[in-house]
């Protein structure tokens, strides 16, 4: 039986792991940060299994880092915790910095200073904003980067420092390059998942508008369920190694909001440029989706689209299993039931 520890393991990603971890047989322990309340949604279903394990710790204190890959000795070691959003990394830029650049060094460090640098393999969630301001369309593994945010900064620190320790010290350590992954499970602040609850509760009648940022944005929208794949994948190989994790189709926050509203029912026909457009609903009239200047970011990443290439090669992993057609409607269907479930706890 291996033993893998993820940090991170009550978000989006790492419950996905967690459960893919437990169906190969694994040993699974959890990092999660000490907090007044409890319960933790996307793994709550998993307390009950023996092999599933929680410990208390933080990427910003070495010393719990120390303490809890000393205790569980990882074969495999999943680093998934970070300040991940975007705009949030340019209100809180100190502390994204902390975790997600040195968060990453202290747990590689964490792993040398137990004495494991010979036996535990090391994934490092990286980011497909690490290229940013984009010089090469689709971006690829060679694609030069050039960051565009605190949050894409910080990252960048965290893919250099796995590289030196991987050259450094010998360490079995990879920086999986994913382009954005979502789910039912997304957060609530993510654009898509903004998108997909807007859709279900305008269709039943709960909200009235939805306001969003820059439509035009071009991004490479994959399934996270799939993605936690190809981290385990990476650390099954001989060697070590970066890859860029993507499907290689790009669209458009424009596309994603057509989509998901056509999946409630509502056709969107879009009028106007820039701030000035409008998401009308084709068969009442009522704009329904507007731009608000308050969702534009200071520097805006505006044309993320990855080559899987090298994954589909070296790791026989298929990046369109679930086209994007399909994870729309499975994140919409998601959150109808939510919105019916919640007005039905309400009276």
């Amino acid at each position: 039986m291996k033993t893998a520890l993820i940090t991170g393991v009550t978000g989006q990603d790492g419950s996905y792991l967690a459960e893919l971890l437990l169906d190969k047989g694994y040993d699974v322990h959890g990092m999660i940060r000490r907090s007044s309340v409890d319960y933790h949604e996307r793994i709550e279903h998993l307390k009950g299994n023996k092999r599933f394990h929680l410990h208390y710790g933080d990427l910003g204190d070495s010393m719990s880092l120390v303490r809890i890959i000393g205790a569980v000795r990882p074969d495999e070691l999943y680093n998934l915790a970070a300040q991940s959003h975007v705009q949030v990394s340019f209100d809180v830029p100190e502390y994204s910095g902390d975790v997600d650049a040195l968060g990453c060094l202290r747990v590689l460090e964490a792993v040398r200073l137990c004495g494991l640098a010979e036996s535990c393999r090391v994934y490092q969630a990286s980011t497909s904003e690490l290229f940013g301001k984009v010089e090469e369309v689709p971006q690829r593994e060679t694609t030069p980067f050039h960051p565009f945010s605190p949050y894409a900064v910080a990252k960048q620190y965290g893919f250099w420092i796995v590289k030196e320790y991987r050259e450094a010290y010998g360490m079995y350590c990879c920086n999986g390059i994913l382009f954005n992954h979502e789910s039912e499970r997304r957060g609530e602040t993510f654009v898509t998942r903004k998108i997909t609850l807007a859709a279900a509760r305008i269709a039943q009648g709960k909200q009235d508008k939805l306001y969003l940022g820059n439509l035009s944005s071009l991004r490479d929208w994959g399934y996270a369920k799939d993605y936690v794949q190809c981290m385990w994948l990476m650390l099954q190989q001989e060697r070590p190694d970066d890859y860029v994790i993507a499907t290689g189709e790009q669209h458009s926050v424009r596309d994603f909001c057509r989509l998901a509203f056509h999946c409630v029912g509502i056709e969107l026909d879009f009028t106007g440029e820039g701030e000035n457009e409008k998401g009308i609903d084709r068969r009442t009239g009522r704009v329904l989706v507007e731009v608000s200047p308050a969702f534009y970011r200071p520097t805006d990443v505006v044309n993320l689209w990855g080559d899987p290439a090298k994954a589909r090669r070296e790791l026989g992993w298929d990046p369109t299993s679930t086209p994007f057609e399909e994870l729309v409607r499975l994140m919409v269907e998601n959150d109808k039931e939510l919105v019916r479930q919640h007005e039905e706890y309400r009276t």
